[in-house]
């Protein structure tokens, strides 16, 4: 018999090998592609953790945190950060109103009555809406939003809140309306017929079984696109202006954290010197707040997670 012969038995044999072989290079590259994510993850911690330590070594901390006048570059020097965080929060409350609702209304629509036609059209506008440069949002704030917005409210300044929250919000609607979509689509469909079988309507079905069996995804979404509109930067900074106040009226020009790196990396800053390492402090907050938020997601996806068989 010639398949029991040993030459068919080496030649298996080598192909074993080579294919172990294959399949070890290959486990070791994705094995060094996790371990790069893990060491840039840990190299910017460091950097950040480095030179925020060296500026709070002449900053104290409450100072930092508490101080209501925001003037590192100017004299006499103050630190205080809240008007930074105000100004980003201001941004961020904006935008969530218009994003959150709007960006679960659409999900609602497509993944509950959109036929298959509308569907096909919608999603990727939306995706398209996705992949538009900020900077360009930036502008189309300038050159649009903020003319029509004075139109209406003569006393508002070029640069203000308002302008840059509605585009923010149209920066984070995709993914406000994608993960969310996905969320609604993963409720079974066993859950609707059953609801329809006890005499419930198309729009109770809808609020009362599909969008609470998914509120972990929904919820999910609203803290990532959040965590989005918090990081977000050349939008803020060409649309919000460069004055750090602390006021919660969005038609005056503010400053959010991203806006102030942006400025000081200009390079008229010297670089080792305080007004300098207050990119790194103001970007550590920012680290620390968009790591609360994703770890806060993270909960409530464990949390209220529904598992489906």
């Amino acid at each position: 018999m010639t398949n029991g012969s040993p030459e068919n038995t080496a030649s298996l044999l080598v192909g074993k090998v080579r294919f172990h072989w294959k399949e070890e290079v290959i486990r070791i590259a994705l094995f060094l592609c996790a371990i790069l994510s893990v060491a840039t993850t840990l190299s910017i911690v460091v950097v950040l953790a480095t030179e925020a330590f060296t500026f709070f070594e002449n900053v104290s901390l409450g100072e930092f945190l508490l101080g209501g006048r925001w003037t590192p570059l100017l004299v006499p020097r103050s630190f205080g950060v809240l008007p930074l965080v105000c100004g980003t929060l201001l941004i961020v409350a904006g935008a969530a109103l218009i994003a959150l609702p709007v960006g679960l209304a659409t999900a609602v629509y497509l993944g509950e009555y959109a036929p298959d036609r509308v569907r096909s059209i919608v999603k990727p506008v939306l995706e398209v809406l996705a992949g538009i440069p900020t900077v360009v949002y930036g502008y189309f704030a300038l050159t649009f939003v903020t003319p029509l917005i004075r139109s209406i409210f003569p006393s508002t300044q070029i640069f203000n809140a308002a302008s840059a929250s509605i585009v923010v919000s149209i920066m984070v609607l995709p993914m406000v309306a994608s993960l969310c979509d996905d969320s609604l689509r993963a409720v079974p469909l066993s859950l609707r017929q059953g609801a329809y079988a006890l005499g419930a309507t198309s729009f109770e079905v809808t609020t009362r079984v599909v969008v609470p069996a998914s509120l972990s995804g929904v919820v999910a979404s609203f803290v990532l696109a959040l965590s989005r509109a918090i990081g977000e930067t050349m939008a803020v900074t060409l649309a919000a202006g460069a004055t750090p106040r602390m006021t919660i009226n969005p038609l005056e020009s503010i400053q959010t954290m991203t806006a102030y790196i942006v400025q000081v990396s200009l390079g008229d800053t010297p670089a080792g010197s305080v007004e300098y390492q207050t990119i790194f402090a103001v970007a550590a907050l920012l680290f620390t707040i968009t790591l609360m938020m994703n770890v806060i997601a993270h909960r409530v996806l464990r949390r209220f997670r529904e598992v489906y068989e």
